[in-house]
């Protein structure tokens, strides 16, 4: 199966920014190639362990956008955007998951499990082979901890849970 255009300039834009990230000591979080409406969006999420700012984001988006014109990698007209991936932050390739083995997630599902479509729980494991993430929901009447299991193909999105932290 050929891989879609969307594909091809994310992996193309994830190997430009990739050397430029790792000399400015930020991480690269994700690339996302997104329409909206009639536009293209080249959305590029960078991160460090202390938290982004706008200055961060400036520094990596000014040279990036030379890149950008350098090497004209998009045949589409698109607007570029840099920013952290938010205190929400979606949670897509099995480094994120790794990275947040032990915090609070949200798990929307496409279609319901027991009569529910999104989860609030505790990510315990990743399995990057079988697709499959591990979180703990609570515990029974024993006091022992209860656990789900999400196939990736059932999962909407998952992101980290942040309602906490605004109230």
């Amino acid at each position: 199966m050929a891989k879609s255009k969307k594909n091809n300039t994310v992996e193309i834009i994830t190997q430009l920014a990739k050397p430029l990230c790792e000399k400015l000591g930020l991480d690269l979080w994700d690339v996302r190639f997104e329409k909206e409406g009639s536009l293209w969006y080249l959305r590029v999420f960078i991160d460090k362990d202390d938290g982004i700012n706008i200055d961060d984001c400036e520094a990596f988006a000014q040279p990036f956008n030379k890149i950008l014109d350098e090497k004209d990698p998009v045949p589409e007209q698109y607007i570029f955007e840099c920013s952290s991936p938010g205190i929400a932050r979606q949670l897509r390739k099995p480094e994120h998951f790794q990275k947040f083995i032990g915090y609070p997630i949200r798990v929307r599902l496409i279609r319901p499990y027991d009569g529910q479509n999104e989860f609030i729980c505790t990510l315990t494991d990743y399995d990057e082979k079988e697709k499959q993430i591990v979180c703990q929901t609570g515990e029974n009447e024993n006091g022992e901890a209860t656990q789900i299991i999400f196939d990736f193909k059932e999962v909407a999105f998952v992101k980290l849970y942040d309602d906490e932290d605004l109230f």
